[in-house]
């Protein structure tokens, strides 16, 4: 049975945000040596754990080789989730096949464990004929209906209300769904954070506002983006209750979302998840953390990698080994490969794709514009 959702604590002037995850308000399962806190516990199968721990690595790797492809010139742009694998995969690992994810954009990890093809993600990458978006938006702005995952967006909390208005939908429709969806720290200064915040709260929406208090809004650190002690006390003002976990501990958010969808699925409404976690890459591949961060704080957070911590565990419970993570090492390799080598063959998208999936039937203005810009001259090498 699920343990009841707590109030965040009280605002405090004299706090500013911290990273700690030592407070004692945060959920924290994962010891030192690998063992699991009883009384925290989520009681995953362990097989299941193995698994998602696969997916993690896949994920780490993945990343990896994206970050390379767009310095080599193959692609234009990666943004990663690189030492934020656990905050991402253990609250997409508890949700049910019902219930929806609105991403940020980081969340590609979440896509692919809920069934989107590495093939499809690997064309929106390229942009090419089969991209899921038909090359219209920029790399890692995909979308997959059968995972039920929405479409990533770039504007800062736009997802925000999407999700609160989906979930609202589906509240009025009896619908049993939940609908979770991913922000970072940065978002809730936005209009959309607070607007959605507030209709969740009014209206009782089945939504699970999952923000990953990463430290860092681009440039921006978290001190400079809120006087409030926590990110999760926010929901105080909106009737939501909170609640904070280790995001770095995959059975913490594990345990935090679970909570959070007994709360919301009962028809209690809405929780706001604060997951501390740390971006040990940069925002994008467009950006030099080096410019506004301290490399000596990175290294501290290298070591609570969750990915390090969660494979610590499996070793202590006997469940892992050098060999197996080799020969896991070499097929994901082998995929990833196969993929990057599949996509890049393949075409740009048709120039009349621009005209699709917008109207259920094209306008007639549209089709003329369609029609001339097919007569029209092309450019050299199109």
């Amino acid at each position: 049975m699920a343990q009841p959702i707590p109030s965040s604590a009280s605002a405090s002037a004299s706090h500013t945000p911290s990273l700690d995850v030592e407070e004692s308000d945060v959920i924290r399962v994962l010891r030192d040596d690998g063992s699991l806190d009883p009384a925290t516990d989520p009681n995953e199968d362990p097989a299941r754990v193995v698994s998602i721990y696969q997916h993690m690595v896949f994920v780490r790797m993945l990343d990896e080789r994206l970050v390379t492809l767009q310095r080599q010139g193959r692609i234009g742009f990666h943004i990663g989730s690189l030492g934020e694998e656990a905050a991402i995969l253990g609250s997409a690992a508890v949700l049910r096949k019902q219930d929806w994810i609105f991403p940020c954009y980081r969340e590609f990890g979440a896509a692919l464990w809920r069934g989107m093809e590495l093939q499809a993600y690997m064309d929106n990458m390229f942009g090419n004929a089969e991209d899921p978006v038909k090359g219209r938006q920029m790399p890692d702005h995909y979308t997959c209906r059968a995972a039920k995952f929405g479409s990533v967006s770039s504007p800062i909390g736009t997802q925000i209300t999407q999700a609160v208005g989906f979930s609202w939908a589906a509240k009025i429709k009896k619908d049993e769904l939940v609908a979770l969806v991913y922000f970072g720290e940065g978002a809730t200064s936005s209009n959309e954070f607070h607007n959605g915040m507030n209709f969740a709260g009014v209206f009782k929406t089945p939504t699970i506002m999952f923000c990953r208090n990463n430290g860092w809004a681009i440039s921006v650190p978290v001190e400079r983006q809120t006087a409030s002690r926590t990110f999760a006390e926010k929901g105080i003002a909106y009737g939501i209750p909170g609640i904070r976990c280790d995001g770095n501990d995959i059975f913490a958010v594990m345990k935090a979302t679970k909570d959070a969808l007994a709360h919301a699925a009962t028809g209690k409404g809405p929780v706001i998840i604060e997951a501390m976690t740390y971006r040990l890459s940069g925002h994008s591949t467009s950006d030099d953390p080096k410019a506004y961060r301290k490399e000596e704080v990175v290294e501290a957070w290298k070591k609570r990698d969750p990915m390090v911590r969660l494979r610590q565990h499996l070793e202590h419970e006997s469940l892992w080994s050098d060999a197996r993570q080799a020969e896991l090492e070499g097929t994901l390799e082998t995929k990833i490969k196969d993929a990057v080598t599949a996509s890049e063959k393949k075409p740009a998208p048709a120039l009349e794709t621009m005209f699709e999936g917008v109207f259920a039937e094209l306008p007639w203005n549209l089709k003329e514009q369609r029609d001339q810009l097919l007569r029209g001259p092309r450019a050299k090498g199109h």
